[in-house]
């Protein structure tokens, strides 16, 4: 497998790169360029690696006229400098989360609600359907410069502590849980019955372990690579959202390509998003053996106790017609709602 990545500083790969979109692009006439992408995650994660797929389909299905340069690890920065970059046309592509583009568009809320999703099939399903997403995603193109091409799961995430089974949320009264600074994931962990903390992903282990905080909620592959399981050994199975981190791409560059060479964009890209899926469901029961077999207990919960508990969050959150559009047409694709 090709190597795309140049490990260089993010200052030094900033400046390289701001020249990537200077030039003149014409709609429909380019047929050939280096696309760059900023990554926040490692090599050896699922990402990269449908990425790096991505990367390679795209070469050969074009004898080499487009390549994809993949930069992990933040080398560009953060998510929200990546997402600059995108928009003013330094850097193509970039992966980022939910809130990222919920502060550009309020309206991508409906897709990061903890309701949305039942499970990760039901989220794909929905991130393909056009009728549902289709707007929402190419309603920062005036704004901003960017399209969303659809997006990665970031699975389903749960509840883990230091002190033991949350079987209900009246578990965490009163305990501290650490939540992504949002007003959407401060309500969730209130609604969970948890005292929202938000902090740093990088601090959590120290948190945890200095009982800054009580519990976390999160994916089981961050759980098991980070080694929270060290100082939050209980693991209860909540599956109380399914996250989601987006594909965007300069909407400049999108528009400059050959009818052609954007199929075989497109087509090297639902391949790499089927491709991300498999990676990481397997590297989900991985983590899980990992974490077990290093002292986490994995607990069985009732979920619909926690859905039931995170269902006003609807009510509260979308307050605009397009959100609820967007909410209802993902739910209509619900195979537990049909039932």
């Amino acid at each position: 497998m090709r190597r795309h990545t140049r490990l260089i500083g993010a200052a030094a790969g900033t400046a390289m790169l701001l020249a990537a979109c200077s030039g003149t692009l014409e709609p429909g006439q380019n047929e050939g360029d280096v696309l760059h992408l900023a990554l926040n995650q490692t090599e050896t994660h699922p990402s990269y690696i449908a990425l790096d797929h991505w990367g390679d389909y795209l070469e050969e299905n074009t004898d080499g006229r487009w390549t994809l340069e993949i930069y992990p690890n933040e080398t560009l920065g953060a998510q929200a400098e990546a997402l600059q970059l995108v928009s003013d046309g330094s850097v193509e592509l970039a992966i980022v989360s939910g809130p990222q583009l919920e502060n550009l568009n309020k309206d991508f809320i409906a897709l990061n609600l903890p309701t949305t999703f039942d499970n990760i099939d039901h989220q794909m399903k929905v991130l393909a359907d056009d009728e549902v997403v289709g707007e929402l995603f190419n309603s920062l193109r005036e704004t901003n410069n960017i399209v969303v091409l659809g997006g990665f799961t970031q699975g389903n995430r749960s509840v883990y502590t230091t002190f033991g089974p949350v079987e209900t949320p009246d578990d965490l009264n009163g305990m501290k849980l650490r939540v992504q600074e949002s007003e959407l994931n401060l309500a969730m962990a209130e609604a969970l019955g948890a005292s929202a903390t938000p902090m740093a992903y990088g601090e959590l282990y120290s948190g945890l372990q200095s009982g800054v905080v009580d519990a976390a909620e999160n994916n089981e592959v961050s759980y098991a690579t980070q080694r929270h399981y060290e100082v939050a050994p209980h693991w209860s199975q909540t599956n109380h959202l399914v996250g989601l981190d987006y594909l965007i791409i300069n909407s400049t560059m999108l528009d400059s390509m050959t009818h052609e060479d954007r199929e075989i964009f497109m087509g090297g890209w639902d391949e790499a998003r089927a491709l991300h899926v498999e990676l990481w469901l397997e590297a989900t029961d991985d983590s899980i053996s990992q974490a077990e077999e290093d002292g986490a207990t994995i607990h069985i919960v009732d979920e619909t106790i926690f859905d039931e508990a995170l269902e006003p969050l609807v009510d509260q959150f979308l307050t605009t017609d397009t959100q609820l559009e967007v909410y209802e047409g993902a739910r209509a694709l619900s195979e537990k709602d049909v039932e």
